[in-house]
């Protein structure tokens, strides 16, 4: 029997993701990626197993997920505390994407980028292939749409501060498409609470190290983390924290101080902040932004277009052989987030072309509790009023209520043996 051809859409961590797990599992893969690097938001990110996310990390490399040790081997800093937030550890944003493309080519994933998908074609109940900008359709048994809910300029518009140029790139390499949206998948999109707006804007912004003061930068390489007083007359507003899309983050420390973090560059965890405004902090007085470039004015708006698909990131509707991974299948906020996801959704679409059983992630780990959780609050209006992350806010408190969170190794990985699941996505189907 001919090994399966799986395409995935996107090549954020949750397309990688799906990318390597399709990869390990028996098929021929091809990674799609509409600019010239991999990752997305994942090339200004940086922060992963703070909080629950350690759990969720250990109990994916006990199964097989090692696109986490590739993360480990490019860290900055580990064990890093700041407001809210321990063990946190920080990967180097200038290192990261080099890593994750060597380790797809190791592993055999064609890696196309610079290949915007335009439109899909079906055949019955299945998606037949996908067409890319400037090459020939592509075929294949099965797809995964990893296309994330941002990099549409029109939604930063009009729901935004406009366009601050973000690492996204979209007038570059164009708009992302959602394949989902092309085979009439039903889908979502996130509302504040309060429902005065919809969309969540990106938490973070990076500033270039040279324009940060030397004693600040000289904490921050030793520790990972600082936190700078704001002087009260130039203090963020409060209304900022509700604009997140990092919900985790919206503590009162993160108005009273600008809390920075070393990823490479610096990690200013904030939507965004007037420059003028920054600039009369101690020590910013020189601040300048890297990403986005207008940082002073707005960041990227996200969570348009969550997809509906069952707890096995299969998509619900006209097809049978599409697959979610990432925030395509829910208002999953964060890298560990779209490992986890797309890591599920890769496999799976292995097994759908061999005709096994889906894989559904079992409620006793971190990792399953989440998926199914958060994928059955996505059906409900409510539940997409509301951002789900292993770090912080409302699922970090189910999972801890849940005892679900540990950062004991011993215990996470008898965890995943005692569900038969140990190297799960390392076993290659037949």
């Amino acid at each position: 029997m001919r090994a399966p051809k799986i395409v995935v859409v996107g090549g954020g961590w949750g397309g990688c993701a799906a990318a390597a797990s399709a990869r390990k599992a028996g098929a021929e893969v091809i990674l799609l990626e509409r600019t010239d690097m991999l990752l997305g938001t994942g090339l200004v990110g940086g922060i992963f197993r703070n909080n629950g996310r350690f759990t969720a990390a250990e109990e994916m490399l006990e199964m097989g997920a090692d696109i986490f040790s590739v993360m480990d081997n490019c860290v900055t800093h580990t064990n890093v505390e700041f407001p809210g937030h321990k063990h946190a550890s920080l990967y180097n944003v200038y290192k990261i994407e080099p890593a994750v493309k060597e380790y797809l080519k190791e592993l055999g994933v064609q890696i196309l980028t610079k290949a915007r998908v335009i439109d899909v074609a079906k055949e019955g109940e299945k998606v037949s292939c996908v067409v890319v900008e400037g090459l020939e359709p592509i075929k294949a048994d099965a797809f995964v749409d990893a296309t994330g809910t941002s990099a549409v300029p029109a939604n930063c518009t009009k729901y935004g501060n406009g366009c601050a140029m973000c690492i996204l790139r979209c007038h570059s390499f164009g708009p992302r498409i959602s394949i989902t949206t092309k085979v009439g998948v039903e889908e979502w999109i996130g509302k504040k609470p309060d429902n005065s707006s919809i969309g969540a804007m990106s938490g973070s912004c990076k500033l270039c190290k040279d324009s940060v003061a030397p004693e600040i930068v000289r904490e921050l390489e030793e520790k990972g983390s600082a936190l700078v007083p704001v002087p009260l007359e130039v203090r963020e507003e409060e209304k900022l924290l509700s604009m997140k899309a990092c919900q985790q983050y919206a503590l009162e420390e993160f108005i009273e101080n600008l809390v920075l973090l070393d990823t490479g560059p610096v990690k200013l965890m904030t939507p965004f902040f007037p420059l003028e405004r920054l600039r009369k902090v101690p020590g910013m007085e020189r601040a300048r932004y890297e990403d986005p470039i207008a940082g002073g004015k707005g960041n990227s708006m996200r969570y348009f277009g969550f997809a509906n698909c069952t707890p096995e990131l299969q998509a619900i509707g006209p097809v049978d052989n599409l697959f979610c991974a990432g925030e395509k299948a829910g208002a999953m906020v964060g890298h560990t987030e779209a490992i986890v996801s797309g890591t599920l959704a890769g496999h799976n679409a292995v097994r759908r072309v061999f005709g096994e059983k889906l894989l559904r992630l079992p409620d006793e780990l971190a990792v399953g509790d989440f998926v199914n959780h958060v994928i059955a609050e996505m059906k409900k209006e409510e539940g997409r009023q509301y951002k789900y992350t292993f770090s912080g806010s409302i699922y970090f408190k189910r999972m801890s209520q849940k005892n679900l969170y540990t950062t004991n190794i011993t215990v996470i990985k008898e965890r995943v043996k005692k569900v038969g699941l140990r190297s799960i996505f390392n076993t290659k189907l037949v």
